[in-house]
This record gives C-alpha cells, sequence and structure tokens, in this order.
C-alpha cells in the first residue's frame, strides 16, 4: 500500500482551541484503490459509530472524542483548526483524523463529495461551535479523552500509535 502520511499542529485561535498535544494526521491517497472500503476498515480498528455524508461548512469541533474522515468520493478544500488554521485539499481515497478539539469546516466540494466519519470505540461526539463561555468546559473535556488503542486505519499499528503519546 503506497500511502503518504504527514502530520500538524494547530493552535489554540483564541476561538476554537484545537488540540494542544495531539496532531492532526493525514493519509493521502490510502484507500485511492477501494474507497468503499473505509467503513469496513474504521470499524474492523474499532472506530465505530459510523455515518456518511459531507462536513458541515462551518468550524466546529468534537471536544469529547477523535473523529477520523475517509473520503469516499469527489474531492474538497477544507479548513483544519480554524480562520488561521491549514486549508487541506482532499479527494477520494484520503483519510483525516482529527484529534478531539479541532475544529474543522468545509471550504468548497465538488457534487458528489461524500465522507465517512467514525470515532473510537463508537463514541457520541457533541458538537461544540466558537464560543468564548463554553472554553473552560471544553478545554477540560478535550484533555480527558484518551488516546485510542488502534489506529483507524491500521489496527495495532500504524502512525498514530506513534504520533499521539500523551
Amino acid at each position: 500500500m503506497n500511502v503518504h502520511v504527514r502530520s500538524f499542529f494547530v493552535k489554540d485561535d483564541g476561538e476554537v482551541p484545537n488540540n494542544p498535544e495531539l496532531p492532526v494526521i493525514v493519509y493521502n491517497g490510502v484507500f485511492a484503490d477501494d474507497p468503499n472500503g473505509l467503513e469496513a476498515a474504521f470499524n474492523r480498528h474499532h472506530w465505530t459509530g459510523s455515518w456518511e455524508g459531507g462536513v458541515f461548512d462551518y468550524h466546529h469541533y468534537h471536544s469529547n472524542t477523535h473523529e477520523v474522515l475517509g473520503v469516499r468520493s469527489g474531492s474538497a478544500t477544507v479548513l483544519v483548526g480554524g480562520d488561521a488554521g491549514e486549508r487541506l485539499e482532499i479527494t477520494t481515497g484520503d483519510v483525516l483524523v482529527l484529534p478531539a478539539g479541532t475544529a474543522h469546516m468545509k471550504l468548497t466540494s465538488s457534487p458528489d463529495f461524500e465522507v465517512i466519519g467514525a470515532y473510537p470505540e463508537g463514541v457520541t461526539p457533541n458538537i461544540r461551535e466558537r464560543s468564548p463561555t463554553d472554553r473552560t468546559q471544553a478545554m477540560n473535556e478535550i484533555r480527558s479523552v484518551p488516546v485510542p488503542q488502534t489506529d483507524p486505519v491500521f489496527g495495532e499499528e500504524g502512525p498514530l500509535l506513534d504520533k499521539w503519546v500523551k
């Protein structure tokens, strides 16, 4: 499997907390040959509670869980980390792993854009938006989210287990 993996941190921008300890991980093209295999792979590696659809077009984050997004079809530009974050061009077969607290939103997409999302052990995610009054509670929740035992793409081995160490 030929895959390019990169990771990067996004800083607290004063409005969305992002994650101070864990980087965003991008697996470019990991499912390019089998995008319909995304959900089964995630579920096999205990990233469950899966859903299919798009990505909201406003900044939001989950303070109680991490999230994996796999592109099943189409392409999009997503902004990760708030207004000063990174713009990512994602396409069929790409996978993003977003640590708890990481803001994300869709900027543009092709008409056929669809992702499969899932969460470690099927945790039901909350949805938080920019709110200075919720920051303290959100930061406490983010700090308490455990590092998953498995990588959503590779299982008991993989880049996530090397890069996500608290």
